[in-house]
This record gives structure tokens, sequence and C-alpha cells, in this order.
């Protein structure tokens, strides 16, 4: 970091942008290249010092200095400040409304392709802030100008947001048509390694909503290695969902395989390790050791939404595992005791053994009176009923059959 003798000159270069005069002054090229470097000095000290208002305030007096650039040097220029924002904690709401000003000005500027992709960049950030809404107005609005412009690249990143937001509302019909669309444009033009593999992130969580795993964890894959390729921080949650396919379909020695690997072995970290404590614990089938994971590893665990939805049903199912080996040598069986065995609150065992009781799991009734559970032998099934409806079923076509050729005969 400069010290206060360097940083002087930039910060005099900076604020001299500020100046009524300088619109006439003349075009010096030199100078304009100037001005910019000490813009992006001041930009980096503030976001040095995670200063996020002042950042911010650079970012708007820096607009006088890029009326006498190139546009896709102003583009590149904002965009660059508006990246600064990421390394500032805390700084969302002041980098969403630094965002929405540029594109205000790019607007009012008639910078249209700049106005474009800061409005892209504002819809990521209300999904990160989970603003919804607003994000699918401005999803809306987008789509109406680039559809009439053909922008591929752009109408593909946008029809990949649309399907993260209508993921994140529980929408899924909707998401995976948003990610067709997206994959229908990027077909059309060459796709980016990083964009190609936001596709795949996608691909594979929607692959895991509709609990087909073994799919999903072949796009988890393939967006890990476009991400590794990149060195893009998004390579760790790829390789968690990677590590998640595989704990859901009960492959624990695959988990500690792909951990071994070369590749993987660069993302060592907590995040991997809180998966791999989450695999042995699903391995042994022991759900006070799933407990204490999920408590001392929230931050990598529970704060990621698609980690969390997952591990619930993966929470579900070993709960439903330890019940019924609990309950299987029994006829009858007090629910207190069965409670105890599985260490869980005693009406959260009721309400899981009548969920299970429903979805016939095993056959039983909840005695609350005695707070027991009656389990009955499973029933014989009888096939009549269904021999039946299949002779029924012949029947019906043959008269259908019959009354088709009685109809041709009569014309």
């Amino acid at each position: 970091m400069a010290d206060a003798s360097t940083s002087q000159p930039t910060l005099d270069h900076a604020l001299a942008l500020t100046d009524p005069a300088h619109k006439q002054r003349p075009r010096d090229d030199a100078l304009l290249r100037d001005k910019e470097q000490a813009i992006l000095a001041l930009a980096q000290l503030h976001r040095d010092h995670h200063d996020a208002p002042a950042l911010a305030q650079v970012v708007k007096d820096s607009r006088p200095l890029v009326e006498h650039l190139a546009k896709a040097k102003t583009a590149k220029l904002v965009r660059t400040l508006l990246d600064y924002f990421s390394d500032i904690p805390g700084s969302t709401q002041v980098q969403i409304d630094a965002t929405r000003e540029s594109a205000d000005w790019a607007k009012a500027d008639k910078r249209i392709f700049l106005k474009q992709n800061l409005e892209t960049r504002l819809v990521a950030l209300y999904i990160d802030s989970q603003n919804y809404k607003d994000a699918l107005a401005l999803i809306t609005s987008l789509l109406r100008e680039l559809k009439k412009l053909d922008d591929k690249m752009i109408l593909t990143e946008v029809h990949l947001l649309e399907s993260r937001v209508h993921h994140a509302l529980a929408n899924l019909p909707r998401a995976k048509a948003a990610l067709t669309s997206a994959r229908t444009a990027a077909n059309a033009i060459y796709c980016p390694p990083l964009l190609q593999a936001q596709l795949d992130m996608q691909s594979g969580v929607l692959h895991a909503e509709d609990k087909d795993y073994k799919t999903a964890y072949s796009y988890f894959f393939e967006a890990f290695e476009g991400f590794s390729s990149q060195d893009s921080s998004s390579a760790v949650p790829a390789l968690k969902y990677m590590l998640l396919c595989k704990i859901m379909l009960s492959l624990a020695d695959d988990v500690a395989a792909i951990v071994a690997g070369k590749q993987a072995q660069r993302y060592a970290g907590k995040e991997v390790d809180a998966m791999k404590a989450v695999a042995k614990a699903h391995e042994e089938r022991s759900l006070g050791q799933f407990e204490q994971v999920l408590r001392e590893r929230k931050q990598e665990l529970s704060d990621d939404p698609i980690i969390r939805n997952h591990l619930a049903a993966l929470y579900d199912t070993l709960l439903e595992q330890n019940l019924l080996r609990v309950v299987e040598p029994y006829s009858s069986v007090e629910i207190s005791y069965v409670a105890e065995q599985v260490k869980q609150p005693v009406r959260d065992v009721e309400t899981k053994l009548s969920q299970m009781i429903l979805d016939k799991v095993f056959h039983g009734i909840l005695d609350q009176g005695a707070g027991c559970l009656v389990v009955f032998d499973e029933p014989e099934i009888d096939k009549t009923y269904d021999a039946t409806l299949e002779t029924i079923g012949h029947v019906s076509q043959v008269v259908d059959q019959l009354f088709q050729r009685t109809r041709t005969a009569v014309i």
C-alpha cells in the first residue's frame, strides 16, 4: 500500500477530475491515461481500507473522465471500479446503489451496452441480497431489450440469472425453462469457459432438486473443471456439490477418493472438511454425530441454501433409518423409549412415526392414550383386485374394437 507521500499526487489527480474546467481542456491521451490510473489507485486505496461509501463516491466522480474515453475502455473502467466492492465485507447495499446509479447514468448517456452490462450485474446483486421481486422486474425489462438486439451473450447471462431467481422461489418448471433458453442462446455463440461452467452448475442444481444425483454429479464435475481451469473461487462450491451428490447416493468411499485427488487437493480447507465430516456421519448412520457436524460447521453447511436443503432431506432419511432400527424388533414399543434411543424430542419422534405410517414405510398405529407404537406384520398382498382390473381393461379393448367394426360395416 502506498504511503501518504506517494498517495498524495494520486489523490490530487483524482480530485482534479471534478474540476468544472476540465471539460474545456484539449484532449490529451497521456493526460487521460494518467487520470485513469489515478482513479484506479484511489479506488484501490479505499478498497484496501474497506471504505465502501468512499469507493462509491470515486465511481460517481469518475464519470466526467469517461466522457472522453472510448466506450470499450469506459465499460472496462466502470466494471473494474465496481469489482472492488466484492473485496469489502458488508458492502452489498452500497454496491447495489452504486451499480444502479451507474446504470442510470449509462442510460442517460446512451451507452446501451454498458447499461445492459450493469443491469445484468445488478440482477446478480439483487439475487445475492434475496431481493427477488426487483430482480424479476429488471430481468423482464432486460429480456425485452436483448431480444430486439439479439445479443446472445448477455441474453445467455440474463436467462441464467432468471433460472437462479425461479429456483430460489421454488418455481422449478420456470427455472428449467429459463435454463433451457440460456443453453439455446449459448449454443449460437462461442460460450466463454466461466459462463459454460455457470450453466453446468445451474444444471446440476436443478437435477439435484429432482433427486437425480447421478446426473447432477456429472454437471457439477464439468462445472468444477471449468471453474478450476479459470482459477475461479466458484470451484469450491462446485466441489462441495460433487461431494454432496456422492453422500446422497450413499457412496462415502467415493467422497474420500475425490478429496484425495490431485485437482481437489488445491481446494482443501474448511469447506471440504465439512463435507467429509458429513460423509463420515452418514456412513456410520449416526444421527447424533450428524447433528454435531451441522452445529460445528454451520458456516460451511447451513449458510449455503443448496447444501442446507439437501442435508435437511439427508437428516430426515437418517432419522427414519434410526427409527426403523429401533422399532424393528418390537410389536409394541413406548414412544418415549424410541425417542430416548434416537436422542430426539418425543413430539418430533411421534410426528415422524406418523409420517412413516402414512407413507407405508411400515404398518402400524400410534396408541396415544398408552403412548405406544403398535407395529403390525406386513400384510399379504391380495392380487385378485389387480387381476380383475386387468381383465376389465382387456374386455374394454375388445368392446371398443367390436364397436369400430360395427360402424365400418354400417357405413
